[in-house]
């Protein structure tokens, strides 16, 4: 769980879909469905006739913005969706997405998945000020328009793809996007993917989609990941490849936080399955940082594969001690201190009888700022706990990540500027250990090269940052 009032985020979900004489639209809202994890602000969906693109998005929950009217609205062969949490833009209508533009008689929605580092200067270049655009996915539709209209003055669809990688080689950052023209289904994965996406086969059709598990739940079969730097294109029922940079190879670093946290456990990311991949993470943990406990407990909820991989390395017996409700979605935001400290019960509350008296070693996957991890403490302890041993999936997080986090304030970070033994004492813990950062590798790709992105564990960014 993370550890926050406004939650660790991250940017978003995207999905798409081409399947001739098939409900598309309806396909892309299961897959959003799947996705809704990775952004709760706003949800969208653009479909395709090969003449028209129809966009359909609002503020909310997917399931509370589209119902079965609003979809059959939306008819075509192809479609593409987006769910989304704010981190370049405001959390607002202008802001969701897919965004729409139409240049030198070309249409095309286009929805985004990343953070770019670069959006000043490329707003700059289009002739934007910052009061023109919404979101770094609006400049980088509005530099697609502006090198339609540049390159062809009239209608050319065999421009648009060429232009598209035009743009793509100058973004800096993370992005996988999808793209929805007349004609073709784009999918585009930045050189470094730092983002994942994957590329499903239908019986009828190919599927995008951010998560394996947003593929399982329409029926797809998962064909591979999109590559770092690679850009698919899906047309007539084909699917072509092409590289943002042909003659350059560039280090994959995929966001090690998708493993950690952002990912669902039944997914699979570079081969390896979320679940197992947490619960190497609490093995190690124990060997690492083992504890005189009673009961080993998670803090629900991507943190119980590696609860349950703690208990099974250490022996100690593993337990629920919070139950989660499960019908909230943001934190609700009170107005005074003690509103939202007991604000936290509204998304957990204790089980007394697993929890008093007990000496506990409780798992949590990352510690960020700390304050609502600091209240859920106080619930253990006021709940009996005789001990508690914070044990935590992932090594200090204390560097800003600018690749689609929401955590580019280093200030509001506690361990930028505390000690392990300070953290611990702010949370109340008998003992706090992290994971180090070699063994959470290890455990993400035993015996080899994970191609991890860990600059918010380590401050080593892999492109410059302005």
């Amino acid at each position: 769980m993370p550890d926050n009032e406004s939650e660790l985020r991250e940017a978003c979900g995207v999905f798409g879909v081409w399947a001739p004489e098939s409900p598309v639209s309806h396909t892309v809202y299961l897959g959003l469905f799947a996705l809704q994890h990775r952004g709760q602000e706003s949800a969208g969906i653009a479909v395709s006739d090969g003449a028209k693109i129809w966009v359909d998005k609002d503020m909310g929950l997917v399931s509370t913005i589209f119902d079965d009217h609003r979809l059959r609205a939306l008819q075509g062969h192809s479609a593409i969706g987006h769910t989304r949490y704010s981190t370049t833009g405001a959390s607002s209508w202008v802001n969701s997405q897919p965004v729409y533009r139409t240049a030198a008689g070309q249409h095309f929605a286009l929805a985004h998945n990343g953070n770019l580092v670069n959006t000043a200067e490329l707003a700059g270049e289009v002739g934007l000020e910052p009061g023109d655009f919404g979101s770094d996915s609006d400049v980088a539709a509005t530099l697609l328009a502006d090198e339609l209209t540049a390159d062809v003055p009239e209608s050319c669809g065999d421009a648009l793809i060429p232009s598209f990688l035009k743009v793509l080689a100058r973004l800096r950052g993370a992005y996988s996007f999808v793209m929805l023209t007349d004609d073709f289904l784009v999918g585009a994965r930045d050189p470094q993917g730092f983002r994942p996406l994957f590329l499903g086969r239908l019986e009828n059709g190919w599927v995008l989609a951010s998560e394996t598990p947003a593929l399982d739940v329409v029926g797809a079969e998962v064909v591979r990941e999109v590559e770092p730097g690679e850009v698919v294109v899906i047309s007539d029922g084909e699917v072509a490849s092409h590289r943002i940079f042909p003659d350059r190879a560039v280090a994959p670093r995929l966001c090690s936080f998708e493993y950690v946290y952002f990912a669902r456990p039944d997914g699979y990311l570079g081969g390896q399955n979320v679940h197992r991949v947490r619960q190497r993470m609490g093995e190690a943990l124990a060997r690492q940082a083992p504890a005189p406990a009673d009961y080993v407990v998670p803090i629900p909820e991507s943190s119980i594969p590696g609860a349950q991989g703690y208990a099974n390395e250490s022996g100690l017996p593993y337990v629920d001690g919070f139950i989660k409700n499960r019908y909230i979605g943001r934190t609700f935001i009170a107005p005074t201190q003690e509103l939202r400290r007991n604000a936290v019960r509204i998304k957990l509350n204790p089980i007394r009888e697993n929890i008093e008296g007990r000496r506990l070693v409780v798992i949590e996957d990352s510690i960020v700022r700390a304050t609502t991890l600091r209240e859920t403490m106080r619930m253990l302890r006021g709940a009996g706990a005789a001990e508690i041993h914070l044990r935590v999936l992932s090594p200090p997080y204390r560097w800003p990540c600018f690749y689609g986090m929401n955590t580019t304030d280093r200030s509001q970070l506690i361990a930028a500027d505390k000690e392990v033994e300070e953290i611990r004492d702010y949370l109340g813990a008998e003992s706090l250990a992290y994971l180090d950062i070699d063994v959470m590798v290890d455990a993400i790709s035993p015996g080899g090269d994970a191609g991890l992105c860990t600059a918010c564990l380590t401050g080593d960014y892999p492109t410059p940052i302005p």
